[in-house]
């Protein structure tokens, strides 16, 4: 069965937990989305026993710090196992195409050369398009523009290999115009900022996020089987399930999903 590792679940600023990051995991092999803020990602790669020789495929979203400096990590770190040996293949990181000279760059500034040059031998960066469908492991991906008002962002829409349509929609609120693209999920991957009882507190709207209500009210009128909310602020982690699946269940009738970091969620 395949499964859904979340790597992380936080905002930008978290500190209490990881940013958001995920994978998902079809046999022994990862379709791994974004990496976070930092190196701190070896180390929930390392507690959740997900090995780098394992992970041939990446997709960077945006150039946020919090989605894309992770990936000069995972790039030095599988470099290193191909000059060991202990990699087998290529990686491919797949990006929307203004994206791809940021991650030479970061990596190019940030690594020893005998590491950026596996940048273009056996690591590529592969420029997606809006509307793009990519094979990758058993899935035809179709990328897509969120129509971000930040920074250009890509989410993506997949079918699993249960025949479920599983929908990443980005880490700003679904775009009307992106409708098509979410339509039919059977899995929405949705950012939910805060609570709304919360939003004078941590003011979404300003920083062009969502609520969890709001998020639960678009997954109820897709009719959105399945919803996972993250992106979230990080103040009270040991209740945030709670809380969250409590404001949730007013809004959404659905399977709702409110993980910690390190979880693994079955497909």
């Amino acid at each position: 069965m395949e499964e859904l590792y979340v790597f992380g679940t936080g905002n930008a600023q978290a500190v209490r937990c990881y940013n958001t990051c995920f994978a998902i995991k079809d046999g022994e092999e990862f379709f791994m989305v974004d990496a976070g803020g930092g190196n701190g990602i070896l180390g929930i790669l390392e507690q959740m026993q997900v090995d780098l020789s394992r992970i041939h495929h990446i997709f960077v979203t945006h150039e946020h710090t919090d989605h894309i400096l992770g990936i000069v990590w995972m790039v030095r770190m599988i470099a290193t196992a191909m000059k060991k040996g202990t990699y087998e293949g290529t990686l491919q990181i797949y990006c929307h195409p203004d994206l791809t000279d940021t991650i030479s760059t970061l990596c190019r500034l940030t690594l020893q050369s005998k590491f950026y040059k596996m940048i273009g031998d056996r690591i590529f960066l592969v420029p997606v398009e809006d509307g793009e469908t990519v094979h990758i492991l058993n899935y035809d991906v179709t990328f897509f523009d969120i129509l971000s008002t930040k920074a250009k962002q890509f989410g993506f829409t997949t079918v699993l290999n249960n025949g479920r349509k599983l929908t990443c929609a980005g880490d700003e609120p679904l775009n009307p115009d992106c409708l098509r693209y979410v339509e039919e999920s059977h899995w929405l991957l949705h950012e939910a900022f805060c609570l709304y009882e919360d939003r004078d507190i941590f003011k979404p709207y300003e920083k062009h996020h969502s609520t969890v209500k709001e998020a639960c009210e678009l997954a109820e009128s897709l009719h959105i089987p399945s919803l996972v909310l993250w992106h979230t602020e990080d103040k009270r982690p040991a209740c945030r399930k709670e809380l969250y699946t409590a404001e949730g269940r007013q809004y959404y009738s659905g399977n709702l999903f409110v993980p910690d970091d390190r979880e693994i969620i079955p497909l």
